[in-house]
Formats: C-alpha cells, sequence, structure tokens
C-alpha cells in the first residue's frame, strides 16, 4: 500500500489565439510529483478541441512532435494523473471531453467524491452510460445534465456542486469560457495568475503559475466558481462559506512541492515549522540531522534549527526517478535505485533522519538499513505526520486500514521492525503548527471526518473478474 495523490489541474485562458499547447506542457511539467501515471491537453481553437492524452510522464507522452500536432488556440485544459478512484488504463486519462446538445466541454478534476458511488449508481438507474472507472466522468455527467436544463455553463456547474459532496477542484472549458472550481471545504488546492501579456493561468500549485510566467494573484476560495471569458473575469460565491474550510493537511507535508504558496501558507515554511515541532517533541542525543529527499529536507532542517544539531545531506537521490510513492510497480525496487547514502557524512555518527510518513514501513526500513550499511552508529527516525491510522476519502489513496503499520504496531513495535534506534511522530494536536491554523483536514489521522462516510468504498467496482463474481 502507497500514499497517492489524485493529481494536478491546469488552465490557460489567451485574448488572443497562440501556442497554449507548450506552454500548458511546462505548466504540467511543474505539476509532475502530482501524478505520473497519465497527463492530456485539451486545446480549444475557436470552439474547436483537440487534445492528446495517454499513459506516462509528461515529457514521454508529449513529444516535440506531439506538441507539433496542436493549433494556436485561445483556451487550454491540461492534466497529469494518479488514479485513486478508477483502474491504471487509457480510457482513465483526462481532461475528459463532452460533447453534448448545448455544444462541448472538457474537464480535469483533482480530489475524490465521498458520495461518488451513490451518484454512479442513480445516474446508471436512470439511463446513464459510463465509459470510464473515474468520479470524473460522474461529475462531467451532472454538469452537463444540469447544463441542458440551464442558461450557461457556470450555471449549470453551481447546480452541480449542490449534488457533489467530498473533494474536487476543476478546471473546465467550454467553446467561450475556462471555469474553475474549488468545492466548499477547500480539500484540495487550486489558484490562479496572470502574464504580463494578459493570459489569466489556474493550477493546482502556484509553481506551476511560475513555470509559465505568470504572477500568482490568488487562491480559488473553498465553494467559489471563477468565470474566464472576452468579459473578463466573474466570481461566483453562492457556494463560499457553506462549509468549514478543511484543506488536506498532507498537501504541506508531502504532496505539493515546497516552492507552492497555498492558501496563502508557504509549503517550505510549513514544513521547516513541522520539523521545530518534532525537535520539541522529540529530542535525541545525536551528531547529525539528515532528511530523505525531497519532503524530508525541509522538516530535517527545521528540528536543525530548533535543536541546535548540525544539519548534513547524507542521502543522494537519484532525480531520475519518480517520487516512491506515487510511481505505480513495484515500491522497495525503486528504492534501492532511488537513494544512496554517503558514507562520509554518515559514517560512526549518530543520526536523526527526518521523513514525512510512514504508511507499511518497508520504505522506511530500507532507508534505515541503507544508513547503518554505510556505517551510521544509530538511526533516530523522526517522521513530519502523525501516524496513518484511518482511510482518506478526499483524494488520498488510503483506502484501508489492513496495511497501515501503525493500525497494528505501537510506536516501539514499529521502531523495532524498521531498524530505527527509536521513532517519534509529529504530534497531532500540533498539526495546527505548520500553518498557523486549524483549517485543515486531519482525517487519516484522526479519524474526524468533515462529511459523511461512503456507503460503498470500492474504487472501482469492475475491478474484479468474473471467476471472482
Amino acid at each position: 500500500m502507497s500514499i497517492h495523490e489524485e493529481c494536478g489541474v491546469f488552465g490557460i485562458y489567451s485574448p488572443k489565439s497562440c501556442n497554449l499547447a507548450t506552454l500548458s506542457y511546462y505548466g504540467l511539467f511543474a505539476l509532475q510529483h502530482r501524478g505520473q501515471e497519465s497527463c492530456g491537453i485539451v486545446v480549444n481553437d475557436d470552439g474547436l478541441f483537440t487534445s492528446h492524452k495517454d499513459m506516462g510522464l509528461v515529457s514521454e507522452v508529449f513529444t516535440s512532435e506531439v506538441l507539433k500536432t496542436f493549433p494556436d488556440a485561445t483556451m487550454a485544459v491540461a492534466h497529469t494523473r494518479y488514479g485513486t478512484t478508477g483502474g491504471t488504463n487509457r480510457s482513465n486519462c483526462q481532461p475528459i471531453e463532452v460533447n453534448h446538445q448545448k455544444g462541448r466541454m472538457a474537464l480535469a478534476h483533482n480530489g475524490n467524491l465521498s458520495n461518488a458511488a451513490t451518484l454512479r449508481n442513480t445516474l446508471e438507474l436512470s439511463g446513464a452510460i459510463f465509459h470510464t472507472t473515474s468520479d470524473t466522468e460522474i461529475i462531467a455527467y451532472i454538469i452537463t445534465r444540469e447544463r441542458l436544463i440551464t442558461g450557461s455553463i457556470e450555471d449549470a456547474l453551481s447546480q452541480a456542486m449542490y449534488s457533489l459532496d467530498g473533494a474536487y477542484s476543476l478546471v473546465l472549458m467550454s467553446p467561450q469560457k475556462l471555469i474553475c472550481a474549488r468545492d466548499p471545504y477547500g480539500f484540495r488546492p487550486l489558484c490562479f495568475g496572470k502574464t504580463p501579456d494578459g493570459m489569466y493561468v489556474v493550477a493546482s500549485e502556484s509553481a506551476a503559475l511560475k513555470a509559465v510566467g505568470a504572477k500568482f494573484e490568488r487562491d480559488v476560495e473553498p465553494g467559489e466558481i471563477i468565470i474566464f471569458s472576452k468579459n473578463g473575469i466573474v466570481s461566483k460565491t453562492e457556494h463560499c462559506g457553506k462549509k468549514e474550510k478543511r484543506l488536506c493537511i498532507f498537501e504541506y507535508i508531502y504532496f505539493a512541492r515546497h516552492d507552492s504558496l497555498i492558501d496563502k501558507v508557504c509549503v517550505h515554511t510549513a514544513r521547516l515549522n513541522a520539523g521545530a515541532v518534532l525537535a520539541k517533541a522529540h529530542p535525541v542525543d545525536s551528531d547529525l540531522v539528515i532528511g530523505v529527499p525531497d519532503s524530508g529536507l525541509d522538516a530535517a532542517l527545521g528540528y536543525s534549527r530548533e535543536s541546535g544539531i548540525p544539519y548534513e545531506i547524507g542521502l543522494i537521490k537519484n532525480n531520475y526517478i519518480g517520487r516512491t510513492f506515487i510511481a505505480p510497480g513495484d515500491r522497495l525496487d525503486k528504492v534501492r535505485i532511488k537513494l544512496s547514502a554517503i558514507e562520509d557524512v554518515v559514517k560512526d555518527k549518530r543520526i536523526v533522519l527526518i521523513d514525512d510518513s510512514i504508511v507499511r514501513g518497508t520504505t522506511s526500513g530500507r532507508i534505515v538499513k541503507l544508513l547503518k550499511e554505510a556505517g551510521a552508529k544509530e538511526v533516530h527516525m523522526r517522521i513530519s505526520s502523525p501516524p496513518f491510522l484511518h482511510p482518506c476519502y478526499y483524494g488520498t489513496d488510503i483506502d484501508s486500514e489492513d496495511n497501515l503499520i501503525a493500525c497494528s504496531h505501537s510506536v516501539e513495535e514499529i521502531a523495532e521492525i524498521i531498524g530505527a534506534d527509536s521513532l517519534g511522530f509529529l504530534p497531532v494536536e500540533e498539526l495546527g503548527s505548520l500553518t498557523g491554523n486549524r483549517n485543515y483536514c486531519s482525517a487519516c489521522f484522526s479519524g474526524k471526518y468533515p462529511t459523511a462516510l461512503p456507503s460503498d468504498t470500492r474504487k472501482d467496482r469492475f475491478e474484479k473478474r468474473l471467476s471472482e463474481l
């Protein structure tokens, strides 16, 4: 079992036709850390949609030859994906495109609907036919249904939001408009910016805005719908303030790039704060503090500053290997070739090792072993998140307690299993110290869910073989 994030979304509205496919490519490249399974781009040239989607990394799917096939356009929507709802296959690639009686639509989605199974069952009983197993198609279907009886695509989206529960940050495109929306809880991040030549850019993270030369304007507010068109920008706020804000706290701990700004909080600063909290909560006599690249480095620096123990680079990452938790396949093999210890740094040293999380313990055990094989005298592991104890229904791929090591073992037992001399987790009551507020979701740690729990938690009810039915 691994931790995965749903995806990254990206969109551009330009006042004049230009090469938006290449700009979208740069945007997706900056969001690659949010999903390495598949990606796609759809551009809009005066109502004519051109798209390309496939399995693989952004650089693999969008070669220079592929990018040349896209026409100049005034709008684009793009997506990079790791699937939490729905299987690993090309049919689930996004953005999803829909042709309906009133036109066309392309939709990219980040998050998970907690009522996806209920909605899909209701839609199928009314005659709906689905071509994918992702809940993004459910959203597209409901918006399309509402579009047939409303006067605009933004009104259709607003009406659809009354049916949707859970996490969704959306970027959608009609022939005339680019629209973004964030669920009323604000589970997943979404922001927009503007380029010097007047293009508006929407993205999951501000790092993607910088990648295309856009200046960050602001975050999309929870429940807000923003419409970009030839008439300028319009904000619809009828869904705002209906729920308490609950941004996923793990965005700051692991998912987001450390140079991103999410809901006015710098990810790098949040991770420094996590390290400082760890140093206060779990001090230890040691010689060095080192972090597991990449998301453990900032917290390690924070631990070092607070404790006064020197910070060193003790682990080197192979930058050509994807993030262990996101890349599908055997994790242990990837850990083996992803990291190596610097022997001259760690030999005969008592090490404080900082990482972002422990799921099964397999990866942590391998890293501790690497350091001890390189001559580390002691390895004291510190984790910049609390123990995972509960499933997540909002876009983090933790759908069962079965393989969560903290559900069946004490902290001392986990330390013994992974070979660490001691182990300490971030106290769950200190999560607010990361961001300076308590407007976050920590359900996977605390079990306190902001929404009703789903009655059907299957990711894909068609995943069983016929022989198993």
